[in-house]
């Protein structure tokens, strides 16, 4: 979840919340990559996730990367809640899920060594306190009612109304972790050409990271429980928005959406202020019940943006949003595969004439196929494993023209990061594969293996 936002005036026209998002426009020369991962934490000897204070604790995680390795301490109120460091911050979600949001990168190969160096303090850190992290999509032992609450005002307000909107919201926002890249756009015509691809092949992503198939000590049926639970929690602020698909679309039409998406907070002076339900239409006309007479500013704005959740969303960039948290190698095949597809214009244009004739229809259908069946998942004549290799091998070609070189030049550019993904469809298996395999072979159905098998 999104740290809040500061700065900003106030708004006075709404064409500011627009040029907002048109504010996010580079040359391509100054396109960047963003990675965000997220995993579990556990104390090692229980097998229980970390609660927030303790000697094996997240307090103790954050408190431990800060005196070692320089990170500077993000508070609330009198908790510390992240951590920043050189562009890049480390945050926590609802149930203690420790996420890194990298800087800012030009390549994948400074994207891996990020994710590569955050790992390796991590768990330099939790030896020294007997904990341990596992990436994976979805808790696959703890029950909802083991999972602790981290101490910041958002989440208290988003856990009670979660429950009048859906019915597996709480599972979101405590059971399940996520890899994510953000990427930059041109222009107005290259956000739109973006998005609609990030949003018709995000079932691709869910189903080649699909590594979420247990939930409360067992089989859930799914293979991405995790993409699953997106399908089920609130529909004013999920989905894969078919009006992004219309004649027309552009800045003006998701701030439309977004407006009509209800409010969550409001933040001030360190706190948030329940506005849960209201509308930022009111807000703009000083009629906010939760502040009567005061207008937004942008910050405001920056917020309401990060409280909808549809499969790619827009903010100054666009966020790739389908993917499950899960092995290593993963966190750096993920930015890898949409680089590819979206930051070299003849992949880009490849990867739309795949996608652009499909209807709403078979856009959602490839979204819940690939929550339950991965590579195995069929949507209006459409073969999941068909597509996933399609789609890799057009990243793969926008890698190579990428040529963006590593180790000095001894690597000539970045298609080496899809491999795991290629190996994937060679085999026709993702991580969720391989771990039903397990439990139901060598693990002879006992899931606590999966920790020393899926630990970093």
């Amino acid at each position: 979840m999104s740290i809040p936002q500061q700065g900003g005036g106030p708004i006075e026209s709404r064409d500011q919340l627009a040029d907002y998002l048109a504010s996010g426009e580079k040359p391509k020369d100054a396109w960047r990559i963003g990675t965000e991962h997220e995993k579990f934490g556990y104390d090692k000897p229980n097998k229980l996730p970390l609660p927030y204070a303790g000697d094996c604790s997240i307090h103790a995680m954050l408190t431990g990367m800060q005196e070692r390795f320089g990170w500077a301490p993000v508070y609330e109120q009198e908790n510390i809640i992240g951590l920043e460091r050189n562009g890049a911050n480390i945050s926590l979600e609802p149930g203690g899920q420790f996420e890194l949001s990298g800087a800012p990168l030009e390549t994948i190969h400074q994207t891996c060594d990020e994710v590569n160096q955050h790992l390796a303090e991590v768990k330099s850190v939790a030896d020294g306190i007997g904990a341990g992290f596992i990436g994976l999509g979805a808790a696959p032992i703890w029950s909802q009612d083991q999972m602790p609450m981290m101490p910041k005002g958002r989440y208290r307000l988003m856990t009670d109304y979660m429950d009048s909107v859906g019915t597996l919201g709480k599972q979101m926002m405590y059971r399940t972790c996520t890899v994510q890249v953000n990427l930059d756009f041109a222009s107005e015509a290259d956000m739109v050409q973006k998005l609609r691809v990030a949003l018709a092949l995000q079932p691709v992503a869910t189903a080649l990271f699909a590594s979420s198939p247990f939930l409360d000590d067992k089989p859930n049926g799914m293979k991405s429980w995790r993409a699953h639970i997106w399908q089920n929690l609130d529909d004013a602020r999920t989905g894969m928005l078919p009006f992004a698909f219309e004649d027309g679309f552009g800045y003006e039409r998701w701030v439309d959406y977004v407006l009509d998406v209800p409010m969550y907070f409001v933040y001030r002076d360190g706190k948030y202020i329940n506005a849960l339900g209201q509308s930022f239409r009111d807000f703009l006309k000083g009629q906010l019940p939760a502040l009567p007479g005061e207008i937004p500013t942008l910050s405001d704005w920056a917020d309401h943006l990060t409280t909808v959740f549809p499969e790619a969303r827009v903010k100054k960039f666009i966020e790739m949003r389908g993917a499950d948290g899960g092995p290593w190698r993963r966190l750096c095949a993920l930015p890898a595969l949409w680089v590819g597809l979206t930051y070299d214009q003849e992949a880009l244009d490849a990867a739309w004439d795949l996608v652009k004739g499909w209807d709403h229809e078979t856009r959602e259908g490839l979204r819940r196929a690939a929550s339950r069946d991965a590579l195995q998942a069929e949507a209006n004549g459409i073969r999941m494993h068909d597509l996933a290799r399609q789609v890799v091998e057009i990243a793969e070609l926008g890698l190579k023209n990428r040529a963006r070189q590593g180790a000095g030049g001894l690597i000539p550019d970045e298609t080496h990061f899809l491999n795991t993904l290629k190996e994937s469809v060679d085999l026709g298996k993702v991580p969720a594969d391989e771990m039903l395999e397990r439990y139901h072979g060598e693990w002879q159905g006992d899931l606590s293996r999966i920790y020393a098998d899926y630990s970093y």
